[in-house]
């Protein structure tokens, strides 16, 4: 069964940043080998998750690149599709966009802003993947 992890932001360092919960996200798939893409809202969001995935600490280094720059991008661990590139899904997308993700996915992560307007619509999305037949889970972080 498909799975949809909604993430809400409560911690400040997270509520400051939200971008960084994302490439922390992202950096547990990696560690646990599975690719994963990111739905980035705009081209600008691809750009900056580019810039935090570099700026992990020493410790911590995530291959990734943007989705349309290079032909290798297969072997990305992580790739960040910004919403003009047609990017095939993987086992996992966080997604930073508006809709729902549509086709098959096993497990979606959706970030839920700490700004009480912006989670109507997420609200909406939470019904939309549990018809779908996905397993629902909420995590505050």
């Amino acid at each position: 069964m498909p799975r949809a992890d909604f993430y809400l932001i409560a911690k400040p360092r997270f509520r400051d940043e939200p971008l960084r919960l994302v490439c922390e996200l992202a950096r547990k798939a990696h560690d646990a080998g599975i690719a994963t893409l990111i739905l980035a809202r705009d081209a600008e969001q691809a750009e900056t998750l580019d810039d935090l995935l570099w700026d992990m600490g020493d410790d911590a280094y995530i291959p990734h690149q943007i989705a349309g720059q290079d032909d290798d991008e297969e072997e990305a661990a992580v790739l960040i599709a910004p919403p003009d590139v047609d990017a095939a899904l993987r086992p996992i997308v966080i997604n930073l966009r508006d809709g729902a993700v549509d086709g098959a996915v096993e497990r979606v992560l959706e970030v839920v802003p700490a700004d009480e307007s912006a989670r109507g619509p997420l609200r909406e999305r939470w019904k939309q993947y549990a018809a779908r037949g996905f397993d629902v889970t909420k995590h505050d972080m």
